[in-house]
C-alpha cells in the first residue's frame, strides 16, 4: 500500500472488521471462501506493514524480505485460483458455474507457473515514490498480468448476481488505473485498492439475509 506502515496496518484493522462482518453473514459453505476476502485482504495489508517496517528500517532487512515473499505469494501466487474459485462456487446455478470454469482452469495454471517463478528466481524488493516495487524476472512479464487480469476479474463479469458484476467492474477499473499510473508497484496498489472494494461485499451479503442460502444444485 502506498505511505507507510501505519497506512497497512490501520487499513489491516478496518478490513478486518468489516470481514468479520462479512462471515457472520454466512449461511452455506459455498458461500465461505468469497466472504472470506475480505479478512484475506486484511490479513494482506498486515503482512505489508511488516514489509514498511523491515524497509523502513525498525526491524531486519530479513523480516522486510520474508514477509515480502508471503505479501508476493498470496497476492500473485494465489490469488488468481482462489479468487475464480470462490466466485464460481458462490455462483447459485450450475449453468453459470459451468462458464466460469474455464476461469478457474486458467488461474490454476497461472497460480502453477507463478509459484515456480517465484521459487526459480530471487525476489526484489524496493520503495519507489512512495510504494513497494516487488520485482521477479519470470512474474513481472506483460502475458502475465493480461493473464492475471482475466482470471480474477473476469468470472465475475458472468455472474448472475448484480452485486458480483460491481465488485468485478470496480476491481477492473482499480487495477486498469494502477496499471496505467503507477505499474511499478501494481502488486501493493492494486491489492490495497481491491481490498477497500470488498467492502461491496460485506454490503452484498448484508443486504441478501433474505434470500440466502441460495438452492445451489439449480440447472440454470
Amino acid at each position: 500500500m502506498c505511505f507507510s506502515a501505519t497506512a497497512n496496518f490501520v487499513g489491516c484493522g478496518v478490513l478486518g472488521s468489516v470481514g468479520v462482518m462479512t462471515l457472520t453473514k454466512v449461511k452455506h459453505r459455498r458461500e465461505l471462501m468469497f466472504a472470506s476476502l475480505p479478512a484475506l485482504f486484511a490479513i494482506h495489508q498486515g503482512i505489508e506493514g511488516f514489509v514498511w517496517l523491515g524497509l523502513d528500517g525498525y526491524m531486519s532487512a530479513q523480516v522486510a524480505h520474508n514477509m515480502g515473499a508471503a505479501f508476493v505469494l498470496y497476492a500473485q501466487g494465489l490469488l488468481p485460483l482462489l479468487m475464480p474459485l470462490s466466485v464460481m462456487l458462490f455462483e447459485p446455478t450450475r449453468a453459470r458455474r459451468r462458464v466460469m470454469m474455464p476461469f478457474v482452469v486458467l488461474g490454476l495454471l497461472l497460480t502453477l507457473y507463478i509459484l515456480w517463478g517465484l521459487t526459480a528466481y530471487p525476489l526484489q524488493i524496493s520503495v519507489q515514490q512512495n510504494s513497494i516495487v516487488y520485482v521477479n524476472y519470470a512474474t513481472n512479464r506483460t502475458w502475465v498480468a493480461v493473464l492475471y487480469v482475466v482470471a480474477t476479474c473476469g468470472p465475475l463479469f458472468f455472474s448472475k448476481m448484480r452485486a458480483m458484476v460491481l465488485f468485478g467492474v470496480a476491481n477492473l477499473a482499480i487495477l486498469l488505473t494502477v496499471m496505467a499510473v503507477k505499474r511499478y508497484a501494481f502488486t501493493s496498489l492494486w491489492c490495497a485498492y481491491a481490498a477497500v472494494a470488498s467492502v461491496i461485499i460485506l454490503i452484498y451479503f448484508w443486504k441478501t439475509m433474505g434470500i440466502r442460502p441460495f438452492e445451489y444444485m439449480k440447472a440454470v
